[in-house]
């Protein structure tokens, strides 16, 4: 009767868990997708958006693309694609199913490996309903967050049945769970010492083995942390994502991993002013730095000397430090400072070790069991507030950056998503504001720079354009939308050499070869000047005459002058090119009408 009595108590659980983990989360279905990332892991990323197709698969286990190795969160988002297309209620729903499945995992594996419970459910609860937790749920393209996560649960749910039941098949079904969960996001590459930690608490695997004999039994599992370190760091790099000594020195790095792993913990236990993005400072004072090194030293010493009597103090303090190391900031990835995802694994470790530590001490104190379970409910309470609101700021845009800038300072990085989507939206005033402020905050922010050259190209005011585009091409040389972006700004101002040199570079080619004096010809083209697009796709024609798109274009150039014979002329050898070409039969048509030749 027992048994049934603890089952059907892990049932209510574990509904009242689903039930209040997506009630704060369900508004996230009304949100847009955001500029941070969605639209180039998602939107505008032809291999997603064109869903899963064999060419897709391959890609998507062969690519860098966006600085990570990653494929199962690729065909994540295929699959996404596939089920509700482009609307961006499917995608957020996905992910926080995703983090429902995570949060009822973890309640039922820590109450595998503990007996525990209440205190197992109220570990799940912090995790599911944390406000740090909202940017891996509600940004739809951190599904790797949630997504290898939930790898990361099933390999800790397997390992644990491994150690019940010894059994090869057991041992390799957790290490396939694990390497799952590193082509969905190398976070896991922290996980073999976690599997060592619970070898030690709760599972007490010491009393029948050696540390070396258990270390011994994770080798397969560091040699696929080692490989995919090694992939990540090669792929990063070639991405431009770590910065190198010379930008962020060794000092600095030290500084800022020391007071993140405190400032991590301070928005555990109050989660005000959440943004989706803290900048770097240009220096941390020396008492802060002191400070939180003495802290999390003092911390590391208390729970040392803790050890024999709670142990659970080790495992959720070492669970925190070493999974946050891949992320902390030693191997810089990025402009931030910190991140509220890499929070998402971490912080079980503190939450195991003070539920744990909580229900100790009330047991000590002779705490009324309806006194600690008042607290706690008034705790969730307390959390789910703030999620919620946390999970209205991921709306769109402008309420996700706008909201950063009033609960951060000096962030350059929302001043610059912020003033890109005003020029987007034509608000060309308010973005310049933005821009230029971002760039006060950090001159080098390429695409702030490149950006308000668009501002002012819109506003017409070219000269100034050119000078900020060369000043873009100053942080990146290869740039290669600057360089495509000046060139068009050159021409304009009808300085042709200057575009053609510019152009050259984008196709790698020389200034007088056909495909610049194509694209020069495009270019002018589209904005009127006819007379020189005519010049430059007659210099492409005389370097082949059977192109195409050429001898079409400059036949629409001849045609807006009104010379239709000269436009009948090439149009026809257009269509004599490609004679199933409907654009050029159309436009042969039309040239023949208002020439008065066409005979029906």
């Amino acid at each position: 009767m027992l048994v049934m009595d603890t089952r059907r108590q892990e049932l209510v659980i574990s509904l009242l868990l689903v039930v209040t983990v997506f009630a704060v989360f369900w508004h996230l279905k009304y949100n847009d997708f955001v500029s941070f990332d969605d639209y180039m892991y998602i939107t505008e990323n032809s291999h997603v958006t064109s869903g899963l197709t064999k060419e897709n698969i391959i890609w998507a286990f062969t690519t860098g693309h966006a600085s990570n190795w990653h494929p199962l969160t690729w065909l994540s988002h295929m699959l996404d694609v596939e089920l509700y297309g482009l609307n961006p209620t499917g995608h957020h729903l996905s992910n926080l199913l995703f983090h429902i499945a995570n949060t009822l995992l973890l309640f039922l594996i820590l109450k595998r490996l503990t007996g525990a419970l209440w205190r197992s459910a109220f570990v799940a609860a912090l995790f599911g309903l944390h406000p740090l937790h909202v940017e891996s749920v509600a940004w739809a393209s951190e599904r790797k967050d949630v997504l290898s996560t939930f790898f990361w649960m099933l390999t800790m749910g397997a390992y644990a049945r491994y150690v019940e039941r010894p059994r090869l098949t057991l041992y390799l079904l957790t290490l396939l769970m694990f390497v799952l969960g590193l082509m969905s996001k190398p976070m896991l590459v922290t996980l073999p010492f976690v599997l060592l930690m619970l070898d030690y608490w709760p599972l007490k695997r010491l009393k029948k083995s050696t540390a070396f004999d258990l270390f011994k039994e994770k080798i397969p599992f560091f040699v696929f942390s080692a490989a995919s370190s090694v992939v990540t760091f090669v792929v990063q790099k070639q991405g431009g994502s770590v910065a190198p000594l010379d930008v962020l020195p060794v000092k600095m790095r030290l500084a800022n991993a020391l007071v993140s792993y405190v400032r991590y913990i301070g928005k555990m236990f109050f989660p005000e002013h959440l943004a989706f993005f803290y900048p770097l400072p240009k220096e941390f004072p020396v008492w802060q730095v002191l400070g939180a090194g003495l802290f999390l030293l003092c911390v590391s010493i208390v729970v040392i000397l803790s050890a024999r009597r709670f142990s659970y103090l080790v495992t959720g303090w070492l669970w925190y430090v070493v999974t946050l190391l891949p992320v902390i900031g030693l191997i810089h990835v990025g402009l931030q400072a910190m991140a509220d995802r890499y929070t998402y694994v971490p912080l079980i470790g503190l939450f195991i070790a003070m539920v744990w530590g909580v229900s100790d001490a009330a047991g000590k104190w002779r705490i009324r069991q309806s006194v600690v379970a008042v607290s706690g409910i008034a705790v969730l309470l307390y959390l789910m507030t703030f999620t919620w609101l946390q999970v209205g700021y991921w709306k769109n845009n402008i309420t996700l950056y706008r909201h950063a800038l009033d609960v951060t300072e000096e962030n350059y990085m929302a001043h610059s998503k912020l003033a890109t989507v005003l020029l987007a939206d034509g608000r060309l005033k308010e973005a310049t504001v933005h821009f230029n402020e971002a760039l006060r905050i950090k001159p080098d922010l390429l695409e702030a720079q490149y950006n308000l050259g668009n501002v002012l190209v819109a506003e017409g005011r070219f000269e100034e354009a050119v000078d900020s585009y060369y000043r873009a091409l100053k942080i990146r040389p290869g740039f290669r939308m600057a360089h495509i972006a000046l060139g068009k700004t050159l021409a304009r101002l009808k300085r042709y050499k200057e575009a053609q040199a510019y152009l050259a570079r984008v196709s790698g080619t020389e200034p007088d070869s056909e495909k610049v004096q194509i694209l020069m010809g495009n270019i002018l083209l589209q904005y009127g000047n006819l007379d020189d697009a005519i010049y430059y796709y007659s210099k492409a024609l005389q370097i082949n005459p059977e192109h195409f798109e050429t001898q079409n274009n400059i036949g629409v150039a001849f045609y807006k002058q009104g010379k239709f014979e000269k436009a009948i002329e090439h149009f026809s050898k257009a269509l004599a090119l490609r004679p199933d070409s409907e654009k050029a039969r159309a436009n042969l048509r039309l040239a023949l009408d208002s020439a008065g030749k066409r005979q029906d």
